[in-house]
């Protein structure tokens, strides 16, 4: 076996299950589950449609470039969404099965063990558990960046030692950020841009939560966007990997795309030719229907609007450093050990959320996510807003006891 299958470390949602084992859920509450960043709003009716009418596509073997229409529709919707002149579909644009199983195989593909320096990948400190895992299994060390809120969450790569810089080979970054909902701006884009020039590391740009925003006049900025208004119209070293699963409501479909620096796609489309992870063509054609609209897109971003304006009210105690700037978790701050109040709320009120510690790791002598939980707003409005009011009965119990 590999043998870097012993660093891998127990996956968050299994150690929620073991942090519940023998525990009997309040039988008068009815469960709400906020643990789990899956959308459950429905899928539109458009996407079904466009499925059952490519029924077809399932006779035929699917190509790991993907359809022409599909990676069109990627480039249109790029071009639309950041002000950017259309990426070449052809050289920049590449289907993958989802942004989770791209961001996993794209370190497998780049990390050169060969190298004089044992490579080093850099993740946010809490992070996204499968920037880790593709790390230690394409054979590189994780090298953990806090994200504070005395920081505003933002990934300090000043703190970096300059030998780890010269080591580190790719950099992961989650914009808008997985759990704190922090949104990169354009001067932390061009530092880290600068810095990707100096040591020659490639940046991974997770942007799965790009289309969870509050205001429709001020979308997030996205790394495509912050290069090319830095004039780095080639995107060098930068991949960024898109989603439809939380931006149409279909996480079933396992559908996004890669897009940028054409050199390293090319040689990604390669490693994914014998990697067979091609997606279906009627996956493929669903998803282009899903990337031409955008009216959909503008109604479940409504949804998650109102569920933010009837919770933060609640829940604002919580919240010392205010309202993410998008995506659809809340980082709270609870008092004293996160698991202990994230089995206590399971226990009293059969409400289910993440202990922050379980999404980070104990890197430079503390957990930055010890004594937050995270907080997925994916149920029904009120069933949002009855988890709020429950959680902060337990915040003024756990309070009053200290």
């Amino acid at each position: 076996m590999n043998p870097n299958l012993d660093h891998l470390q127990t996956y968050p949602f299994q150690k929620l299950r073991e942090l519940f084992a023998g525990i009997t859920p309040n039988p008068q509450c009815s469960p709400i589950d906020l643990s789990i960043g899956e959308p459950r709003h429905a899928t539109p009716d458009l996407i079904k449609t466009a499925l059952i009418e490519h029924f077809d596509g399932l006779s035929n073997y699917p190509s790991t470039l993907g359809l022409p229409q599909l990676r069109e529709s990627i480039s249109a919707w790029l071009a639309r969404r950041y002000p950017i002149p259309a990426l070449d579909a052809t050289q920049q644009i590449l289907p993958v099965n989802g942004s989770r199983e791209a961001l996993f195989s794209f370190a497998q593909a780049v990390i050169d063990t060969t190298a004089n320096k044992p490579p080093v990948v850099i993740a946010p400190n809490p992070f996204y558990q499968i920037y880790e895992g593709a790390a230690l299994l394409a054979g590189a060390t994780p090298w953990y960046l806090p994200t504070l809120p005395e920081h505003n969450f933002r990934m300090r790569f000043e703190d970096v030692p300059d030998d780890v810089l010269q080591a580190t080979q790719l950099v992961y970054v989650c914009s808008p950020g997985n759990p704190t909902g922090h949104v990169m701006n354009l001067d932390e884009w061009r530092k880290l841009f600068d810095l990707s020039d100096r040591y020659g590391f490639i940046i991974a740009a997770d942007e799965c939560y790009s289309e969870i925003y509050f205001d429709e006049t001020h979308p997030p900025l996205g790394a495509l966007e912050a290069a090319h208004q830095l004039g780095r119209h080639d995107y060098a070293k930068l991949v960024v990997f898109g989603s439809l699963s939380k931006r149409s409501n279909v996480p079933g479909m396992r559908s996004g795309f890669v897009a940028g620096d054409a050199a390293l796609i090319q040689k990604f489309l390669l490693y994914r030719t014998y990697h067979g992870s091609a997606m279906s063509p009627t996956v493929q054609m669903a998803s282009a229907r899903a990337w031409d609209d955008e009216i959909h897109v503008q109604e479940n971003r409504l949804l998650y609007k109102k569920k933010f304006a009837a919770t933060l009210p609640i829940l604002q105690t919580l919240l010392p450093s205010g309202a993410p700037d998008a995506a659809f978790y809340l980082w709270l701050k609870v008092p004293g050990d996160d698991t202990v109040f994230a089995r206590e709320l399971y226990r009293q009120h059969h409400v289910t959320v993440l202990p922050g510690s379980y999404l980070a790791r104990n890197f430079g002598g503390f957990n930055p996510g010890y004594g937050y939980v995270r907080v997925a707003l994916v149920a029904p409005l009120a069933a949002c807003i009855e988890a709020a009011n429950k959680i902060i009965i337990l915040y003024q119990q756990v309070n009053n006891q200290t």
